[in-house]
């Protein structure tokens, strides 16, 4: 499939191959203030609800791309027995567990930083790259959180439209690249399409422009992959390749409210961001444990990956019954166009006791929605039939 040029070249091509909408006339800004998270030069928008709901209602929590499995029975348990380690900060168990890392991604430690969560990480290294201005390159529509402290810092983002087949554009965001580009930025797995983009065209894509300017890549949703070292990047960093490569536990480990993730990058960009913060001092002995009781548990990472393909592929069965086409995801997550005003779906589905997401591509609506447990999702076809009936 032909590289998009252009915002509408892009949504004309996704929506013709999905036959689901039509396509908008031109593309116009949202005024709309439900709508929030707008960068003006992206084509992808967030609903915010304007309604009163009842958290308490929610049966089916499915907004936030959390695993609803975990975390493990050990990590629980390691955490539980760390709690009266609670008075001693936890400098041994980070370094425990950033050997534990190096040697699964086959680097020295010197090449490790640990985080709160990986967006700790975006934030840090946004900090550490704009603080003199530039640009940083993505996609778009991409997870923003990178691009969004960059850009409050005085940067300027260069978007680069998906393929029409979702994957990253990597020959226009190559053009992209100037002497004012001080990163550039790929989440691989994408979020929030769910998309992936090909390993051995983006591993020459690294390879190369990281000869220009550092390449972040995301990796928040890697394990989901059968085989997730296959398209990792991280093989890159032990080249001596200028890559940085951030990983969480918050998602197929399932600890995402006890916050922590880690960073692999070449020693000096750890070390500009060590030399100004510190990174281990904001993690917590139970976090940590957790982690490493982890990461010594991976049957469970095994069994929450297959769990989620098979909620993931009976919610693509039912939603495509009803003539929806859905970004062939590889997440924890799917997103599809929806044939209702966005504020409407959201309301009606939270009432249902479902909770979503609801994104604009180009001034239409497009739902969201984490994979849950079967049962849950079950819910949310039945909801989704009702509102949209």
């Amino acid at each position: 499939m032909n590289n998009s040029i252009n915002r509408r070249t892009w949504i004309k091509s996704s929506l013709m191959a999905m036959g689901t909408m039509a396509v908008a006339p031109a593309f116009a800004l949202p005024k709309n203030k439900a709508l929030a998270a707008y960068q003006p030069d992206s084509i992808l928008n967030e609903h915010i609800p304007m309604f009163n709901y009842n958290e308490a209602r929610i049966v089916a929590k499915l907004n936030a791309n959390e695993n609803p499995y975990g975390p493990s029975p050990k990590v629980i348990k390691a955490i539980s027995d760390s709690i009266a380690l609670g008075n001693r900060y936890g400098h041994g168990e980070a370094k425990v567990l950033i050997d534990m890392i190096a040697e699964k991604e086959g680097v020295t430690p010197d090449h490790i930083m640990l985080s709160p969560g990986s967006s700790d990480i975006l934030e840090k290294v946004a900090f550490v790259q704009f603080m003199n201005g530039g640009n940083v390159v993505s996609a778009d529509p991409s997870y923003m959180s990178l691009m969004n402290t960059a850009q409050k810092l005085g940067a300027t983002w260069k978007p680069s439209l998906l393929t029409g087949d979702y994957q990253h554009d990597l020959e226009a965001m190559a053009k992209s690249v100037d002497s004012e580009t001080n990163l550039v930025y790929i989440c691989n797995p994408n979020n929030p399409t769910g998309s992936i983009t090909d390993a051995t065209k983006l591993k020459a894509f690294c390879s190369t422009v990281s000869e220009k300017t550092p390449v972040f890549v995301d990796e928040a949703y890697l394990e989901f992959l059968d085989k997730p070292e296959e398209s990792s990047m991280v093989g890159l960093v032990a080249e001596g390749k200028d890559v940085i490569i951030a990983r969480t536990f918050s998602k197929v480990h399932g600890m995402a409210g006890l916050r922590i993730g880690y960073m692999v990058a070449l020693p000096e960009r750890i070390e500009s961001i060590t030399s100004k913060v510190r990174s281990t001092m904001g993690l917590c002995v139970t976090s940590l444990n957790g982690a490493i009781a982890s990461m010594k548990d991976p049957s469970f990472i095994t069994s929450c990956r297959n769990m989620n393909t098979d909620c993931r592929e009976y919610t693509k069965g039912e939603i495509a019954s009803l003539g929806y086409d859905i970004i062939p995801s590889h997440t924890s997550f799917m997103i599809f166009p929806i044939r209702m005003e966005g504020q409407a779906f959201m309301k009606g589905m939270y009432d249902s006791g479902v909770g979503i997401r609801v994104f604009n591509i180009d001034d239409k609506p497009w739902c969201r929605v984490s994979m849950g447990t079967k049962e849950e999702m079950e819910i949310f076809v039945d909801a989704f039939k009702k509102v949209t009936a």
